[in-house]
């Protein structure tokens, strides 16, 4: 299968890839480079100082410090970034709230996609994804990928998870739009969640619909209808690992009044659990 035909992140054309300098970022830092090769995009990468000190003069002391150690690392990336033949920006900027700058920065360079590490496989907690990254999610940013440190996106099988929100359906758009535009798609497996049972007849007409629509629209692709009753975390992470998928699209954090079958938290869970990377979908 050759990886670089691929594009899941279909026309994106600025990446915007936030690292804290450790390990934990070295999934998203892999992908911000295999993206900007495969998309012909531009790769920005920041790293935010948390500034906690009042004093101005402090606090810029401290954010000069930090760059200048953080710079080897960065030049590391600048000289992957021309090895691969991709666009490649440094920035570093400090802040006493540093997801707010992450989204700032985001929007001021025009980026498609923040792509972010992860702190390990989370437990229980969720916020093992990384209380940054989680803070991020939160903001509500359009496009959010969650890498783990050794994910691979081959582009072959992707998992996505439906309810009833603006977020989902914009999830599920983006999912079937692969159709046209990653070669190496093979497989996509919907997944809705009901809390109770006399939801799932619901849950099953809300993913068998749009498996339906998928094949009338793309034929040459494998789709598949996942309904179930229980925890929507637990039920879509076992689902995604126990079918090898490479990436979960699910929608992010938004103020709809509508009912949902998933909630902000479930989202954030499946980030910290998820044995692949996940891309957050907001509208």
């Amino acid at each position: 299968m050759d990886r670089f035909s691929t594009s899941l992140l279909g026309e994106a054309k600025t990446l915007l890839l936030s690292t804290d300098g450790s390990r934990f970022s070295d999934g998203a830092l892999q992908e911000a480079i295999f993206f900007g090769q495969s998309c012909s995009a531009r790769v920005v990468v920041l790293h935010v100082v948390k500034i906690e000190s009042e004093s101005l003069k402090s606090a810029n002391s401290f954010v000069i410090r930090k760059q200048q150690e953080i710079t080897p690392y960065l030049e590391q990336i600048r000289k992957m970034a021309r090895d691969s033949g991709v666009e490649c920006d440094t920035v570093v900027v400090g802040s006493s709230v540093p997801e707010h700058a992450i989204i700032e920065q985001a929007r001021l360079r025009g980026a498609d996609v923040i792509l972010m590490g992860r702190h390990g496989r989370a437990g229980r907690l969720y916020l093992m994804v990384g209380s940054m990254t989680a803070k991020v999610i939160g903001l509500g940013f359009p496009m959010v990928l969650v890498v783990p440190s050794e994910a691979l996106i081959t582009g072959s099988h992707v998992l996505v998870a439906v309810d009833d929100s603006p977020s989902s359906r914009l999830a599920v758009e983006e999912a079937m739009s692969l159709g046209m535009c990653c070669v190496t798609l093979e497989r996509l497996t919907f997944v809705a969640v009901a809390k109770r049972q006399s939801g799932l007849d619901a849950a099953r007409r809300m993913v068998g619909d749009i498996c339906s629509q998928g094949r009338q629209k793309w034929p040459h692709l494998h789709f598949e209808a996942v309904a179930a009753v229980g925890h929507p975390s637990n039920i879509i992470v076992r689902a995604a690992e126990e079918r090898g998928v490479d990436m979960i699209m699910i929608g992010g954090v938004n103020s709809s009044p509508l009912p949902r079958m998933f909630t902000g938290r479930v989202t954030k869970e499946v980030c910290g659990w998820a044995h692949c990377a996940v891309l957050v979908v907001t509208a």
